[in-house]
């Protein structure tokens, strides 16, 4: 209980009443019941409002599990870069865009820091965490000493492990490591996260165009060619397969990856696709824009074509998850060297941004899919436009990455929660924003789905009266085992997909 509450007197610490709640496998409109951090009771909105310390007033808004954000990079130092943000300001941020959970990847620094150490250094730095966070190891090189690492790594409940196929001399894994960290994935009952671009084209396109002096960021999509993320995710998927490893494909950016990984689960393989917003509604068109700069990562944006096509992907339930892979430098750090991409900083910030973006997106696609949003129509599998919404933004991150208690709005499930009304719509103000650095990609975009309400472990973070900075009572989430949790009884529904809807969801 809190402490204006006592044990044992029936009074609930907070009730969201009246609104419409949405789980991935339904909807209904309920009280949404809050004690001890933890949903207690979703009782149907006929019944009267339970007593508790605070009501919020739900009445034509949405209530969804809290955001997890699969793909986060958290006071991340790649070689003489830092981006500028520390645990305190990302979580802050991610809860200001209604996320209420991130993971962050323990990656070596340079050859001397262990995968194990690698980790302990970020969990040590989450101290400051204003909400949730659980971990991804990662391993670039392979000595005899890694697999008691990675066993270590999974006592903590640490149960995945990142590598990268390109970014030679720095972050890349050989062949060779990845088939044995993935032969140890299998042992510990755990997942492989995958960087998926060739290297070697990469390296060869990008030299053609360094001698041909179109090597400037203007160019940047030019030298990371599509093929070269299919390339490397047809060859991972056959480790995959060979191994018996699940696989998770970070930051897909083409259709043609995602049909990959479609086809190799029709036969049986493990194998998830995570997209990220900007690949949704930005085209490769921004490297001609008046700031280019603003759009520098890797993979790069794609054309037009492409992102129509991944847009729908993400609509159909082709695609698993959305994560920001966040990244938070800032315009100096960007502009230093636009001259020469082999040498800027690439990552963009988007923690704050994933909700509206993804939302957006989604919605869009699904009016261009002809499953009707307008009308909440459903799309082939029964599945509506907030259902689907909630299992990339919540429910399939939890599942994917074993994180209990989180998913769901459901009895005994961690009272995280984001109140919002998807007919809202809001334009990005890049320099007001909360994520420490001083631009976002969707500056100047009018966008739906911006969290009103959020409460994370219990506690209300959002309001209408602004941000509660709640302090550092973030927690580190030990994940379970990649089958061991897709094994566990799914929480049940919270009704039917019929239910009634706001207009136009």
């Amino acid at each position: 209980m809190s402490a204006a509450g006592a044990p044992g007197t029936g009074v609930a610490d907070l009730v969201i009443a009246h609104g419409l709640v949405v789980n991935a496998t339904g909807r209904r409109l309920a009280h949404v019941v809050v004690d001890a951090g933890r949903v207690t009771a979703v009782v149907d909105a006929a019944e009267p409002v339970p007593a508790a310390e605070r009501v919020i007033d739900a009445s034509g808004r949405v209530v969804i599990p809290g955001g997890i954000d699969g793909h986060c990079h958290v006071a991340q130092v790649t070689g003489r870069w830092r981006t500028l943000d520390d645990y305190a300001v990302t979580s802050a941020a991610a809860l200001w865009g209604g996320t209420t959970t991130i993971l962050d990847f323990g990656i070596p620094r340079d050859a001397g820091e262990t995968p194990l150490a690698a980790a302990a250094n970020k969990l040590a730095l989450a101290a400051e965490a204003r909400c949730d966070v659980a971990l991804h190891g990662a391993v670039i090189d392979w000595d005899e000493t890694v697999p008691a690492q990675l066993e270590e790594l999974a006592r903590l409940g640490i149960r995945s492990v990142k590598m990268y196929m390109t970014n030679r001399g720095s972050t890349m894994a050989d062949n060779d490591t990845v088939l044995k960290v993935m032969r140890e994935m299998v042992r510990l009952d755990g997942l492989t996260y995958i960087h998926a671009e060739h290297d070697a084209m990469i390296v060869d396109c990008t030299q053609e165009h360094a001698d041909a002096g179109r090597i400037g960021i203007g160019h940047l999509h030019e030298t990371r060619p599509e093929l070269a993320e299919e390339a490397s995710v047809r060859e991972v998927l056959a480790m995959a397969e060979y191994t018996g490893a699940p696989v998770y494909f970070v930051h897909q950016s083409t259709p043609g990856a995602v049909d990959l990984v479609a086809e190799a689960r029709a036969r049986g393989v493990e194998a998830h696709s995570e997209t990220c917003p900007h690949y949704l509604v930005l085209d490769d068109g921004v490297y001609s824009s008046q700031f280019p700069e603003w759009y520098a990562c890797c993979p790069p944006m794609r054309s037009a074509e492409t992102v129509a096509a991944l847009r729908g992907r993400f609509a159909d339930g082709s695609i698993h998850t959305v994560s920001s892979d966040h990244s938070c430098y800032d315009l100096g750090q960007k502009r230093e060297r636009t001259d020469d991409i082999r040498h800027m900083p690439h990552g963009l910030p988007g923690v704050e941004t994933r909700m509206p973006v993804a939302f957006t997106a989604l919605a869009e696609g699904w009016d261009a899919g002809g499953t009707g949003a307008a009308g909440d129509g459903a799309a082939p599998d029964g599945i509506g436009l907030l259902e689907r919404f909630v299992d990339l933004f919540a429910a399939a991150p939890a599942r994917i990455n074993a994180l209990p208690g989180k998913g769901a709005v459901a009895p005994g499930f961690d009272a995280d929660l984001v109140v919002f009304d998807p007919s809202e719509a809001r334009t990005v103000d890049g320099t007001a924003l909360h994520m420490g650095t001083d631009f976002s990609p969707f500056h100047g975009r009018s966008l739906r789905g911006w969290p009103q309400h959020v409460v994370a472990g219990g506690r209300v973070v959002l309001d209408q009266d602004g941000f509660h900075d709640p302090g550092p009572v973030g927690r580190f989430v030990p994940r379970l085992g990649y089958r061991e949790s897709l094994a566990a009884p799914a929480p049940a529904p919270a009704a039917s997909v019929g239910a009634a809807a706001p207009e136009g969801q």
